[in-house]
């Protein structure tokens, strides 16, 4: 185990519970102490965190901590929307990256973890997360970078050019500059953060790749990076990969391994053939590609079987095209004919009830939400609280990092009442509210209440009561039963509107007579 009183400085991405929460969640399972700064210095939304605080907190603290996880976004810009919405120099942001080099100079035994995303470029046309004038422009920014992208490497058609033209003669220069101008300073300070690794001042850095696509402005910034990481002969402590708000998971994973010494075999096993060859929504390459990195990432590596592995990952993916979790009510044939989802739920009970081994599930058959039938079929089988871990929430990059670091954990640890916690909130969160309750609220329950997905009436208002609600109905449905149950002690709306919510959950075992 981990020696005891290690102390472990944590800087999440944003304030929402995804990065806030879960890896803090996961740290009160094992004997780790983890620090992270107060909810009310991390900002909110487009509102930047306080980067002086925050700075001030890690230097105060480095003194006394064998190592940190740091989200350079947020040091740099605030956070994960701030960073597309700055307006620092190139000077301004380079000069934050270097105060870790005089950290490290300062306490030259603090393990330093730091993941620095490459700047998203979005297809659509809305201004959520974005720069207001991404709600006119959104989608003619994508679709010039997309196109210019192919047309340097000769492959754009006569169609698209044409679609360029017009771009070019309707999108505001101002507008442009502005944009690009923010893409190249963000750049700039990835391109510092790599010459810290370099120097050994960051230990270990991830670049997650945040709604990649193979063409266009953040392809080119990642092929950028990629070369330079070569060129510095970085590849073995500088990851890129596709995500983003898993990784706070995945390097606390990474720490307690290494810290114990100890690489994790871990066995995936596919619902269906062709799964590994899935290109899941949002990212840029093969599913199983992935796959590697992200144990690579948590500090593992896949075995070549079942028996020498620590884990077994059961892995629902799609038999051949992803689609959103909302959709799953529909016939399609690349879930219903080309996988065999029963196969992989009889498998993992097998290798969990004789074999005796650890089985995690990483519920990646749709994006946005967990697969109801899988849920049922763990139901049915008594496994949902005997798993080592189980994630199905955003994008498939999001599930594998959090379900991973969550099952390394259970390695170490078992199966805690902190685990138990962490598993029945990915239950109600994941499948209760990303597959069922946000589906329903968003086909026309919100419009009915006088709101929009977007714009609801606060964080804990009468949405967010409706929410529990339903997510209480949906529970008794999927998830409680003989083997244990879930109470819900609060429900929120972090950003005031449906993509996510926040809960506290609580795990009951059943109450024998």
């Amino acid at each position: 185990m981990v020696k005891p009183n290690t102390r472990l400085l944590f800087i999440p991405l944003d304030e929402r519970p995804c990065n806030y929460q879960f890896p803090y969640l996961l740290a009160q399972g094992t004997d780790l102490e983890m620090e992270r700064p107060p909810l009310e210095w991390m900002g909110q939304k487009k509102t930047p965190g306080d980067t002086t605080r925050l700075w001030a907190w890690l230097e105060e603290r480095a003194a006394a901590a064998d190592g940190a996880i740091v989200a350079m976004d947020t040091l740099l810009y605030g956070g994960i929307v701030p960073s597309r919405l700055h307006s620092m120099s190139s000077e301004q942001v380079k000069d934050r990256v270097n105060r870790l080099r005089r950290l490290k100079q300062l306490y030259p035994q603090l393990t330093l973890y730091a993941f620095q995303l490459i700047m998203r470029c979005p297809q659509y046309s809305l201004a959520d997360e974005e720069p207001d004038y991404y709600a006119d422009w959104g989608r003619e920014i994508f679709r010039k970078g997309f196109i210019e992208h192919r047309q340097e490497l000769g492959i754009a058609t006569a169609e698209e050019l044409l679609e360029l033209a017009d771009i070019n003669e309707r999108l505001p220069m101002e507008i442009l500059n502005d944009y690009l101008g923010r893409r190249h300073v963000n750049l700039e300070a990835n391109e510092v953060a790599l010459d810290l690794v370099a120097e050994g001042i960051i230990d270990f850095m991830i670049i997650p790749q945040d709604d990649s696509a193979p063409y266009g402005y953040t392809a080119k910034d990642q092929q950028r990076l990629r070369s330079r990481i070569s060129e510095l002969g970085l590849d073995l402590n500088v990851y890129m990969y596709p995500g983003a708000d898993e990784v706070g998971c995945t390097l606390l994973a990474r720490w307690v391994n290494k810290m114990n010494n100890v690489v994790p075999l871990v066995y995936p096993r596919l619902s269906a053939l062709q799964g590994a060859f899935v290109v899941p929504l949002f990212e840029d390459r093969y599913f199983y590609e992935t796959l590697k990195y992200q144990i690579m990432a948590a500090g593992g590596l896949i075995a070549s079987s079942a028996t020498e592995a620590d884990l077994i990952l059961l892995a629902n993916t799609p038999g051949d095209t992803m689609a959103e979790a909302s959709s799953q009510q529909r016939a399609m044939t690349g879930y219903d004919v080309h996988r065999n989802v029963v196969e992989l739920v009889e498998y993992g009970s097998y290798m969990l009830q004789y074999a005796g081994q650890n089985v995690a599930v990483a519920d990646v058959a749709y994006a946005n939400g967990a697969d109801l039938k899988l849920l049922r079929l763990l139901k049915q089988k008594g496994l949902l609280f005997k798993l080592a871990g189980y994630a199905g929430w955003n994008t498939s990059s999001n599930t594998l990092g959090t379900v991973i670091a969550q099952s390394m954990l259970y390695t170490h640890y078992g199966s805690t009442e902190e685990h138990l916690d962490f598993l029945s909130l990915r239950y109600a969160e994941d499948a209760c509210y990303c597959a069922v309750v946000r589906t329903a609220m968003n086909n026309g329950i919100v419009e009915q209440m006088g709101f929009t997905k977007f714009m609801l009436d606060g964080p804990r208002g009468s949405v967010a009561a409706v929410i529990r609600g339903r997510l209480e109905q949906a529970l008794n449905e999927y998830v409680n039963g003989p083997e244990g149950r879930v109470e819900i002690i609060d429900c929120y709306m972090p950003w005031n509107r449906t993509f996510e919510v926040g809960l506290t959950v609580r795990h009951h075992a059943e109450k024998r007579g």
